[in-house]
C-alpha cells in the first residue's frame, strides 16, 4: 500500500498514491493541510498493519500498528478506531 495520510479535520485516511491520483497532492507526494502523514514504514501493507485513528483535542491523529499483537489491542482499548480497508481513500469531490 505505501504511505498513509489522515485528514486532521475529518479523520479520512488515504494513501499517498490515492491523494496524488485524486489531484490532492503534487509530484513530491506531500498533500496540503489538513492532510498529515501517519508515521510508519513507507511500504506498509494493510495485510500486516492496521490503520488507526483517534480524535484528540479537536483533531484526528493516526497511527499504524501490526495486527494481532498486544500493542494493537492496547490501542483499541484506549479508544483508537481501526479504519476499515474499504474506507482508505480520499472523499469524492462533491463538485
Amino acid at each position: 500500500m505505501g504511505v498513509f495520510f489522515v485528514d486532521t479535520d475529518t479523520g479520512q485516511v488515504a494513501t499517498g498514491r490515492q491523494l496524488f491520483e485524486a489531484g490532492i497532492s503534487d509530484r513530491d507526494g506531500t498533500p496540503p493541510k489538513p492532510w498529515f502523514r501517519i508515521q510508519g514504514p513507507s511500504d506498509a501493507s494493510t495485510l500486516w498493519y492496521a490503520v488507526l485513528r483517534k480524535r484528540e483535542r479537536g483533531v484526528y491523529i493516526g497511527t499504524l500498528s501490526i495486527r494481532h499483537l498486544g500493542h494493537h489491542a492496547s490501542l483499541l482499548e484506549k479508544g483508537w478506531e481501526e479504519v476499515p480497508i474499504g474506507e482508505i481513500q480520499p472523499e469524492p469531490d462533491p463538485n
